[in-house]
């Protein structure tokens, strides 16, 4: 694990990821891909890190952040972050609490923004400089396909909170100068363990409304992601795509 507050030893050539929300299933694929690649991959984690004591590769480093915690015990730990060039990043963040728009509360609401698009942000802020400076970056948000829909019964504070990642800066427009392209990537309904933390869904009857008549596997995913944050994407930036079978 990458301990924040810690100097860093001087690191290869080897393009560098930083991925938020790597420790989901989306997420862990995500980092197999480009490490698959030859990346140097820091993969985020708050409280799960089981998944990556399986990945056993030496350009794999995990970062252990609470998106929670006070502004001032964030900056100090994103600190490290400045000194680390990025060629990509992508926000996978996914706080998710069971809320339905009856039952929500001004406090969960803020904590779901507060983790899935606000934290997220104020970290790209910290290394999209770097990007710029050596007119190279790819940087991809991620929102969910139920947003579209107004989201699910149990997913207000979720949906409301993903929907905000479609949301891409106007500065984009300078950034492309440089090379540095942002997207925000709307993902399809895709087979992992996060459906079955919501409660009452039924993924059956879910699966129905898609077109393509099934689910997205992870490593599907996985593919898209890997292009739109390579060198192989040259022109497609400020744009919301949709990988959902055709929702």
């Amino acid at each position: 694990m990458l301990r924040l507050g810690k100097k860093l030893k001087k690191t290869n050539n080897y393009k560098k990821i930083l991925i938020l929300g790597a420790s989901s299933d989306i997420g862990i694929e995500i980092v197999r891909k480009f490490l698959n690649n030859n990346w140097e991959v820091y993969g985020h984690y708050f409280s799960n890190n089981k998944p990556f004591k399986k990945i056993k590769n030496s350009k794999f480093k995990s970062i252990k952040i609470n998106f929670l915690d006070k502004q001032n015990n964030i900056s100090k730990k994103l600190k490290i972050l400045k000194n680390i060039k990025f060629d990509a990043f992508i926000n996978l963040a996914g706080f998710i609490d069971n809320k339905t728009f009856e039952n929500f509360n001004i406090e969960d609401m803020l904590k779901a923004f507060k983790v899935n698009t606000v934290v997220p942000l104020y970290i790209l802020k910290f290394i999209i400089r770097s990007m710029i400076v050596r007119k190279f970056g790819r940087i991809l948000l991620t929102s969910s396909i139920g947003v579209k829909f107004g989201g699910g019964k149990n997913t207000f504070n979720y949906s409301i909170s993903k929907k905000a990642n479609e949301f891409i800066p106007r500065n984009y427009k300078d950034w492309a100068k440089n090379n540095v392209l942002i997207n925000s990537l709307i993902i399809g309904v895709t087979n992992t363990k996060i459906h079955k933390k919501i409660s009452k869904k039924n993924i059956n009857k879910r699966t129905k409304l898609i077109p393509i008549n099934r689910l997205a596997e992870p490593k599907e995913i996985s593919e898209y992601v890997s292009f739109l944050l390579s060198e192989k994407n040259t022109y497609i930036t400020g744009q919301i795509l949709s990988i959902s079978g055709g929702e």
